[in-house]
């Protein structure tokens, strides 16, 4: 006895729990058909994260099909070749790395064929920076997040990726502190002077008593500041460098964001604001904060740390 999933993919994690106790008899199998969206779907968390004893999990794509017929190979090339970031979900089997008409689509495609999402490591004798994005305390809250970044010559190495929602400040700066980043340089947004709601203190005050050297916030840009950063952080794309073991979930939220539309009149609104938005908005703060090499004297000058008794 089986009982076939179709399109398992859009399956609840709740509705996932309450089937499997409720159709399982004696020898019976549960079959499930999906083509991959994210890690963290129901069914592909189950099944190929958690990976259940007695669990057989079968990757096919077209390769596998004994009768593809050339009219599909024709189409498949034409994706290949006119919509990179969307061909390897569609056609290879693997997760959608990036939203139909997302922002940084094409960022991203280009830093993956051209080999720059891999292994990066930080250069010690350089300044690690962390751009923050500021949610709050709360069920209810925006995403604190924060990308660790390094500037070494023309390269932006994206080292690490943290986010998080309801938490303290106090739990993001054990984060930065557990990963070695006791010494990072921190930027904060425009809303890095306002006060926080439970203590009264600015948030870059909090963190300067916490031992880091923050950054006088950005000031507020204003109307089409998210814009601002989108193509602030477009133009930097072929400069970019992420480690891909600590930037995924980051890589993930980019490659989501995208315009908000009206379908009625066909017209963009601007930049959505949904779960991705926060990631983007750091690292378009590094954007913004980001100065060529040749316009710094002190671009790559090291940060002598027990000089400046940081350490």
């Amino acid at each position: 006895m089986g009982e076939l999933i179709d399109e398992a993919q859009s399956l609840s994690a709740r509705s996932l729990a309450l089937l499997r106790p409720t159709i399982r008899v004696k020898d019976s199998e549960l079959w499930a058909s999906w083509n991959p969206r994210r890690k963290s779907d129901a069914i592909d968390d189950f099944l190929r994260g958690r990976k259940p004893d007695g669990a057989v999990v079968v990757k096919a794509n077209w390769r596998d099909n004994p009768w593809f017929p050339d009219v599909l190979s024709e189409e498949r090339l034409l994706d290949q070749k006119l919509y990179p970031e969307r061909y390897d979900h569609i056609w290879e089997g693997e997760y959608a790395r990036a939203f139909e008409g997302a922002y940084f689509a094409s960022l991203l495609s280009d830093a993956r064929a051209q080999g720059r999402i891999g292994k990066v490591s930080a250069d010690p004798l350089l300044p690690l920076r962390a751009f923050i994005d500021i949610g709050g305390a709360g069920a209810a809250a925006d995403a604190f997040t924060m990308w660790i970044v390094q500037w070494v010559g023309s390269e932006i190495r994206v080292l690490d990726y943290y986010e998080s929602v309801g938490q303290v400040l106090a739990f993001h700066v054990n984060w930065l502190r557990s990963r070695g980043y006791d010494n990072a340089v921190l930027y904060l947004p425009h809303d890095g002077m306002a006060a926080n709601n439970v203590t009264g203190k600015r948030y870059e005050d909090h963190l300067r008593e916490a031992g880091f050297k923050v950054e006088p916030p950005v000031k507020n840009q204003g109307p089409g500041a998210a814009m601002m950063r989108i193509e602030a952080l477009r133009r930097l794309g072929p400069q970019l460098w992420f480690n891909a073991e600590t930037t995924e979930p980051g890589r993930e939220a980019l490659g989501f964001y995208h315009e908000r539309k009206d379908e009625t009149r066909n017209i963009g609104l601007g930049p959505e604001h949904d779960w991705s938005s926060h990631a983007a908005d750091a690292l378009g703060l590094m954007a913004i904060c980001y100065e060529q090499p040749g316009r710094v004297a002190a671009f790559n000058r090291p940060i002598r740390y027990a000089a400046q008794g940081w350490m």
